[in-house]
């Protein structure tokens, strides 16, 4: 009797799923893939989901901080400008037809610009692709000069469609990757509107090589290295104050990381060996509140003797939650 019940809950929730993938009018669900040539958790992370908290609050399809009020996109980021100048592809996620093209708007922060300047053209230098069945991707924040198609070109899964770029209301290099049906937007993680509760039931979009590059990630490492000085986030986004290699009358030596998605209470710990193996300085603290991006620093300023000479050792990790780790940097 048991085994019996079993099984039928077990086809209910099976015939539920095909419908969840199905029940979309007009067609099938989009099967959709990365919609960047990038390594996802290396050079390129999620930095932000949909919000699926219908308050004034803010939680991903996960249930977890990765997201913001509001938020109906999937933000693709690389950590700064000299990552975004050395080209990372925008590619489309499934075949279609290109509805609509921008193109032009400058790679600048709205920080510097402020919201007005781009007002109407939020999504910055972007591209729409019409799929069948009453799907649109739209693919926004590319960099100026790369959108590579036309208003009503054909296209693949995987074709070129621009690069990661800085253009719109941004603040970071990025691409946001919206999914709409019938002119709703859908989170491809759930399959549902990002209005549906983050513990609802979930049909994702992703084909399987997919889900399987985007698996969720709760934080990692944007970049980290060494400085000559105290660095600031501004800069080191920019792509100030990396240094591969410091001089022995340089007036700091300093080991930095900048790091996504840290949470209240997580335990950092950042240290600095010498040549003699001997450390250097080191510091530990526990994060006062989230945090999407921070950076964490430590070093010390020169006297008046030349640092030694040789092999310097940064070392940085972040641990959650009785000891997980989700940062380490070496």
């Amino acid at each position: 009797m048991r085994l019996a019940g079993l099984h039928r809950a077990s086809a209910l929730a099976a015939a539920l799923l095909f419908l969840a993938r199905g029940a979309f009018a007009g067609g099938p669900a989009l099967v959709l893939e990365v919609p960047v040539d990038c390594d996802i958790g290396a050079r390129c992370v999620v930095q932000n989901y949909a919000d699926h908290d219908p308050g004034p609050g803010a939680k991903d399809h996960a249930c977890g901080s990765l997201t913001y009020d509001g938020h109906k996109g999937i933000d693709i980021r690389v950590a700064g400008r000299p990552e975004m100048a050395a080209g990372v592809p925008v590619v489309a996620a499934a075949p279609g037809v290109v509805r609509s093209v921008r193109d032009g708007m400058a790679d600048i922060s709205v920080k510097e610009t402020g919201p007005e300047a781009v007002k109407g053209r939020e999504a910055g230098n972007a591209v729409v692709i019409v799929h069948d069945g009453g799907w649109e991707t739209q693919y926004s924040h590319m960099r100026r000069g790369s959108v590579a198609v036309e208003k009503g070109q054909r296209v693949e899964a995987g074709a070129a469609l621009g690069l990661i770029g800085l253009s719109g209301n941004t603040e970071f290099p990025h691409l946001e990757f919206s999914v709409r049906h019938g002119g709703k937007t859908i989170d491809p993680f759930t399959g549902g509107a990002p209005e549906d509760a983050c513990d609802a039931a979930k049909a994702p979009l992703w084909s399987d090589a997919a889900r399987a590059a985007l698996a969720y990630r709760a934080g990692g490492l944007l970049i980290a290295g060494f400085a000559a000085r105290v660095p600031t986030l501004k800069g080191l986004l920019s792509g100030e104050h990396r240094a591969a290699e410091l001089g022995t009358e340089a007036p700091a030596l300093v080991f930095w990381a900048v790091s996504w998605g840290l949470r209240k209470n997580d335990q950092e710990s950042i240290r600095v060996t010498g040549p003699d193996g001997r450390v250097f300085t080191e510091a530990a603290s526990s994060l006062p509140k989230d945090k999407a991006q921070w950076l964490r620093f430590t070093g010390r300023k020169r006297t008046a003797k030349p640092w030694p000479p040789g092999r310097y050792r940064g070392e940085y990790r972040v641990t959650r939650d009785g000891g997980a780790t989700i940062v380490e940097a070496t």
